[in-house]
């Protein structure tokens, strides 16, 4: 395969010091186990913020997976669909009536046909891949920067960025998810590269042996590999070091997973059944930490039951960054992973005072710290109470950018959004700062501040 797509190209290597791993334990297990799901998905429209959603079927109609559930007031060619097919068996209406959530009772494996199986990536132009994006709704999966929305159909990037390193506590292994599924993967590759008339990054770890999905791309992506602690994995971070954005600039972003999801609706025609999702976390069973292949909008009861423990938080995403989800409730489209870890309201003598405790510290406060850490049992205890911010320099040490984070969030609280951008505001989304909330002294809560600072900044059409 490598030989009919070229020579890979060898982009660039490099190494950061400056991050920390948190040694939490619960890590999801390399293999995959599939789940058949349970007789329910739903779709969420309320969680894609910048959707109006308006809805396009009713309760009681019959749904095939692809089905058009909602369609974008201000965008009608970009719409969810139904990640199964069955009867819609109620519509869920929040306040001033925003669709929170549509649910489906699954009844067969019936699939809409967008067009394009047995069509060559090449055959396709720019505006009819991103159509069926559009009316797939898998445009949701594509980032667009600054801002961290999702990708805008009218703007054209400089340059597509390919994460298959997620360095960020139990995310999504790009090895596991992409196991088997190289066709759809360089499929995927092929729709990006005519989405752009720039480069595709693909950004890789520099530590082990690469997946055949990314190892035979040649010449349908620029290959890069970075070795670090977290956040090395991050978008953001990559950007950054290799194709830094300029006023006016325009770059997309998207998980490597996902990129396997937008070719496999292209092979073949129809909406994917089925993605990958880690399932990780010290409130985990023993032996249920791995990698699941679940319907999409699967019930995260079919996902959970019998695989956490009781008195749990189940977060969608990541430890740091991540949402806390009902476990009653269903897949987010764009989680990856799930995260469960034992809701903590222990009290300890002395706290952070005791030299001799056997937490873990970003630095280095324990003496315990500065053995080689093994995994450990963390909760939802902040273990301290929100304080005034000082700025002491700290919030820098987790974030491998050249971004002054104090400053930053400074800036951000007084509204100077002309001081926040000069800083490097448009550089950044709110999982590059999560390290530093974890770490923060204050307690702060780093990425609400920046991501309301996102929200306010592109309102005000900066």
């Amino acid at each position: 395969m490598s030989a009919s797509i070229g020579q890979t190209q060898v982009g660039r290597n490099f190494s950061l010091r400056y991050g920390f791993d948190i040694p939490l334990a619960g890590r999801p297990a390399a293999g995959i186990e599939a789940l058949p799901g349970g007789p329910r998905v739903a779709v969420m429209p309320a969680e894609i913020a910048e959707m109006k959603a308006r809805v396009r079927i009713a309760v009681g109609d019959r749904v095939k997976r692809g089905t058009p559930l909602v369609a974008d007031k201000r965008n009608p060619a970009f719409r969810l669909c139904a990640p199964a097919a069955g009867r819609v068996i109620s519509v869920e209406l929040g306040p001033r009536r925003v669709v929170e959530r549509i649910v489906i009772e699954r009844e067969s494996d019936e699939a809409e046909d967008f067009g394009t199986a047995g069509r060559s990536i090449e055959s396709l132009s720019r505006e009819e891949l991103l159509g069926v994006l559009q009316a797939s709704g898998l445009l949701t999966l594509i980032e667009q920067r600054p801002y961290g929305t999702i990708a805008n159909p009218q703007a054209k990037p400089k340059s597509i960025f390919v994460n298959a390193m997620a360095t960020a506590p139990f995310s999504v292994d790009a090895g596991v998810a992409l196991f088997g599924r190289v066709a759809e993967f360089h499929a995927g590759l092929r729709a990006l590269g005519r989405l752009t008339d720039g480069p595709v990054h693909l950004v890789a770890p520099a530590s082990g042996v690469l997946p055949e999905a990314i190892a035979t791309i040649g010449s349908l992506a620029r290959l890069h590999t970075v070795l670090g602690p977290h956040p090395a994995g991050n978008t953001s971070v990559h950007i950054h070091h290799i194709d830094p954005i300029r006023p006016g600039d325009v770059v997309w972003a998207v998980k490597a997973a996902d990129v396997a999801a937008i070719g496999t609706l292209l092979l073949s025609g129809r909406f994917p059944p089925e993605r990958v999702v880690a399932l990780g976390g010290p409130a985990v069973a023993d032996g249920k930490a791995r990698h699941y292949r679940v319907p999409w909008g699967c019930s995260l009861a079919d996902l959970l039951t019998g695989r956490i423990l009781e008195d749990a938080r189940v977060i969608a995403g990541d430890v740091l960054s991540g949402a806390a989800v009902p476990r009653d409730g269903y897949l987010p489209l764009r989680a990856t992973s799930i995260t469960v870890i034992p809701e903590d309201r222990s009290r300890h003598l002395l706290a952070w005072a005791n030299p001799f405790a056997t937490g873990v510290s970003a630095s280095r406060l324990f003496l315990s710290s500065w053995r080689r850490p093994k995994p450990q049992v963390l909760g939802t205890n902040r273990h301290g109470a929100v304080r005034a911010m000082i700025v002491t320099g700290l919030y820098d040490r987790f974030l491998p950018m050249r971004v002054r984070l104090d400053f930053l969030i400074r800036a951000i609280l007084a509204r100077d959004w002309e001081e926040a951008v000069q800083l490097g505001l448009l550089e950044i989304v709110p999982e590059d700062v999560a390290l530093a909330a974890y770490a923060c002294p204050s307690k702060m809560d780093l990425v609400g501040i920046v991501r309301e600072g996102l929200r306010l900044a592109a309102a005000e059409g900066i």
